[in-house]
Formats: structure tokens, C-alpha cells, sequence
């Protein structure tokens, strides 16, 4: 006996959108919370080879597994830090250069303005100490919101590995409680479901270190051609900034022209390195992406804007970052289920070439059928009509 109510479709469409918009709100009053808890999923799906080899082929307890596999995470994260660390300690020792090339730099910038503007070098600089004034009045909100941020960051850092640890030994035990959760018949959608959105996590993932690899790569050879110095650490900051998406490579060439100006404050140095930049991201939003990251994520460039542009109002760079694995996840959940199934279409990515509208044959037919009789019925009321008026007329 099949008990299923059928609503009609504007009260499921409320019903869908209140639940959307709950989940966001939800999202955005606990993401102190569930921010790292996400980063940690993230990374535990990808770890989920590690930790099975572990497990069943090297016969490792559960918990040793888990701890290995996180350990691994952990060690591989110091090291890339630490390389950082010590490629800026090095840049720092070169503090008073930049210092002094950005002062020249500056210099002929006001030269620049004076000479095409008209504007005096006198009023630039008073312009300059007018908005520096107004920053300062505003440097102790500044620094407070610093700070907390900097504690947060700290204390994401510090529950990220821990919660990745807890999946890693507790993935069973969720597994056991989505299986309680759904009744028996659902179970097969159910382990499809959860095994594309196990696959779907891991690709992307991949897929975002291995462009991280190749920017990094491709950054520090254009660096090292041009004749910047620290090109590799530069050439990692920028790979790494890169997953963020669109401000983060504007961070990473406002970061790099800064550090170039360690050798020479030469406007051709400054150019070379925003013409790496520019060829790299072409390279990369032109080859890297499509090929590593659209095949494994099948969201809609639409989709994507809109979930990185609410990402980020709810949750910052984080919440921009965790845009496109959510909406795949919802993708795969909406393609599963089929009154949702038109809104996974949506977000996705095919693009048919035409569309033809569907008629009904049959009711077609039938109104076609009603139209002849009422045409019919309707042809002995106007010759009676005309007959009468004829037969008026010979009177």
C-alpha cells in the first residue's frame, strides 16, 4: 500500500526553498563550527585510500590506521609551512631593499601623475596623509578584528586535523547511522549516493593539488625567467593562493611585485611579473581547470559564481573555498531523488544544442476533436441563419 502524499508543485517548490534557506541560515549562525568540520571532511575523504590500506591490506587496528593516516596529513602540512617559514625569514632579511625600492617606486609614480595629471606631488602626499590619518582612527578596530581573527584561524588549524582523526576512526560507525536513518528499500540509492559523493570529494581534491603542483611550477619557471629572486617561494604562494577562487591570484601578484622589488624598484621587473600572472592564469582557466577540475565536478559556470559569491557573504575565503564540493554534493543528492532531479539538472553542466516542447498526442487529439464538433454543432444555426435572411429578402 503506497501511502505517498502528492502535493501539487508550487507547495513543494516552498517547501524546497524554505528548506534551502533554513540550511543557509543554519550554515551561517554555527560556521564557527561546522567550517572546520567540512575542511576536515574534505581531507578525510581524500585520506580514505591511505587509511583503508592501512586498515585491510596491512591488517593496522582501526585506530592505529586512523592515527597514521592523520600523522601523514599532519607531517606533510609542517613541511610545506616549514619551507615557507624559511623562505620568508629570508625575504625578511631583505626588508630594508624593499623598503627603499618601494619608495622609489612610489616616487615616479607621483612623477608619473604629476607629469600626465597635472596634479602636484605636494597634494598627492596630502591626499596620501589624509587617508592614512582615517586608517589610524580606525587601527584599533583594525587590530581587535585582527587578532580574532588570527585566534580563529589558529583554533581551525588546531581542530582540523582532530576532527579529520575522528572521521577517519568513526566512518563506520556514520555509516551504521545513515542506514538507520533511511529504511530498508532506500539503502542501494542510499550507497550510491554516499559512493558518488565519495568519489566526487576525492577528484576534486585531487584535482585542486594537482593544480596546485602545476601553477606552482609554471609560476616559478615565468618567476625565474624574469629574474626574480625568491621564485619558488613565490611560485608556491601563488599555487596555493590559487584555490581561492578569483581574489586569491590577485593577493598572490600583489604579494609577488612586492617581493620582487627586493632587487630593483625597475617598472619592466613589475610587468614581467604581472605578464607571468596573466599567462599562467590563462593556462590555467583555459587548460588546467576544464580539464582537471570541470571533469571531475559537473557544476555550471552560473551555478558556481552564485554558490562561491554566497560562500564567501556567509563564510569568508573559507565559505568560497567550500562552495563547489558542497554544491557537487547537493548535486549528486538532487540527481538521486526525483522531485529534486529538475534542480540537479539545473546545476549542472550539459547544454543541450535544442528544445523541443513535449505535447501530449492523445489529449492534442481529443482537443482537436472537440474543436470539429463545436464547429460542426455550430454550422445549421448560420444556415438557417442565411436561409432566413434570403427568404426575408423575397418577401
Amino acid at each position: 500500500m503506497n501511502n505517498t502524499i502528492k502535493y501539487p508543485f508550487y507547495i513543494r517548490l516552498s517547501f524546497t526553498l524554505i528548506s534551502l534557506l533554513s540550511i543557509t541560515y543554519i550554515l551561517y549562525i554555527g560556521q564557527a563550527v561546522l567550517i572546520p568540520v567540512f575542511m576536515a571532511f574534505l581531507f578525510a575523504v581524500l585520506l580514505f585510500p591511505i587509511n583503508n590500506f592501512l586498515h585491510h591490506k596491512l591488517r593496522f587496528p582501526n585506530g592505529l590506521a586512523a592515527t597514521i593516516t592523520t600523522l601523514i596529513f599532519v607531517f606533510a602540512f609542517l613541511g610545506i609551512l616549514a619551507f615557507l617559514s624559511y623562505e620568508i625569514t629570508g625575504i625578511a632579511s631583505d626588508f630594508d631593499s624593499i623598503n627603499k625600492n618601494i619608495n622609489l617606486f612610489i616616487t615616479d609614480i607621483h612623477r608619473f601623475i604629476k607629469s600626465n595629471f597635472n596634479v602636484s606631488i605636494w597634494e598627492q602626499r596630502r591626499y596620501i596623509e589624509d587617508v592614512t590619518q582615517d586608517s589610524v582612527k580606525k587601527g584599533k578596530e583594525t587590530i581587535g578584528t585582527t587578532l580574532i581573527s588570527v585566534s580563529n584561524i589558529l583554533l581551525d588549524i588546531t581542530l582540523i586535523p582532530i576532527y579529520t582523526f575522528l572521521i577517519l576512526l568513526y566512518k563506520t560507525h556514520f555509516m551504521v547511522f545513515f542506514s538507520k536513518l533511511f529504511g530498508t528499500e532506500y539503502h542501494p540509492k542510499l550507497q550510491e549516493i554516499l559512493s558518488q559523493v565519495k568519489r566526487a570529494v576525492q577528484s576534486y581534491v585531487s584535482g585542486l593539488i594537482i593544480e596546485m603542483i602545476v601553477v606552482s611550477v609554471l609560476t616559478s619557471i615565468g618567476l625565474y625567467i624574469i629574474g626574480v629572486e625568491y621564485f619558488l617561494l613565490l611560485g608556491l604562494i601563488t599555487g596555493i593562493l590559487n584555490l581561492i577562487p578569483y581574489i586569491g591570484i590577485l593577493i598572490a601578484g600583489i604579494l609577488t611585485i612586492l617581493a620582487s622589488l627586493t632587487g630593483t624598484p625597475d617598472v619592466s621587473l613589475i610587468l614581467g611579473v604581472i605578464a607571468v600572472n596573466a599567462i599562467v592564469q590563462i593556462i590555467d582557466n583555459n587548460i588546467l581547470v576544464p580539464i582537471i577540475i570541470n571533469t571531475k565536478v559537473k557544476i555550471n559556470a552560473f551555478v558556481s559564481i552564485i554558490g562561491i559569491i554566497i560562500g564567501g557573504g556567509i563564510a569568508g575565503i573559507a565559505g568560497m573555498f567550500l562552495a563547489i564540493p558542497i554544491l557537487a554534493i547537493v548535486k549528486i543528492i538532487f540527481d538521486k531523488i526525483d522531485s529534486l532531479e529538475p534542480w540537479g539538472y539545473l546545476m549542472g553542466d550539459n547544454l543541450p544544442k535544442k528544445f523541443i516542447w513535449r505535447h501530449n498526442k492523445k489529449r492534442q487529439k481529443n482537443l482537436e476533436q472537440v474543436e470539429n464538433e463545436n464547429i460542426e454543432d455550430s454550422s445549421p444555426t448560420s444556415t438557417s441563419i442565411h436561409i432566413a435572411t434570403e427568404s426575408d429578402k423575397m418577401q
